[in-house]
């Protein structure tokens, strides 16, 4: 009887995150690339947090829903699917285009694939489609710019630059001034000073 050779399977790290390669619109890839740019945060991790963000606000979800081909369960809320409704899938992007690079926790990585077969589309499809909707949920860009900005600011320069985006404002005789608004005003201005988040508030104060 010949020696029978036992292959040992290679162990898969719980903690392996999982890599997926959206295409988007390339205005949508440069306003990731502007939070990455404004928060010094690496591009992948700025896209990973907006599509987190996503699965877990209903507010995106139930935008998304109205184009589920199959039901969807999001906490303890179940949104039910409809065979009738037209794929995303097929849907072409016009214009330019780029990919991202992204990697996602095992956990976060099976909720793409949930919601890619509520789409009835492809995980990478998915992600973009996600991208897409987040991004342009106002709330999730106050959230995280807030909390990627305080990170990096000791509470002086923080104080400081609250003080900026109020005086901007009240100045601002249309409409109420977000921290979306704000991020594109604060990218326009560092860039033109090539400077650092914190050597560009001391350069800005509000006396």
């Amino acid at each position: 009887m010949g020696k029978i050779e036992e292959k040992k399977k290679r162990k898969v790290r719980s903690d392996k995150k999982m890599e997926i390669k959206p295409t988007v619109h390339h205005s949508l890839k440069d306003a990731i690339y502007a939070l990455s740019y404004i928060t010094d945060q690496p591009v992948k991790d700025v896209a990973e947090a907006i599509v987190v963000s996503g699965l877990e606000s209903k507010k995106v979800i139930e935008y998304l829903s109205n184009d589920f081909r199959r039901d969807f369960l999001q906490g303890r809320t179940l949104y039910v699917g409809d065979l009738e409704r037209d794929s995303k899938q097929k849907d072409q992007l016009s214009g330019v285009k780029g990919r991202l690079s992204i990697r996602f926790q095992q956990h976060d990585f099976e909720s793409i694939k949930q919601l890619a077969f509520a789409l009835d589309v492809t995980p990478s499809r998915a992600t973009a489609i996600i991208i897409d909707a987040s991004i342009r949920n106002s709330n999730f860009i106050d959230r995280y710019l807030q909390r990627t900005i305080r990170a990096k600011l000791d509470k002086r320069r923080l104080v400081e630059l609250k003080k900026i985006m109020r005086f901007i404002s009240q100045n601002n005789p249309y409409e109420e001034f977000t921290w979306g608004d704000f991020v594109s005003w604060l990218l326009f201005e560092l860039k033109n000073s090539a400077g650092k988040l914190t050597d560009w508030v001391d350069q800005n104060k509000i006396n």
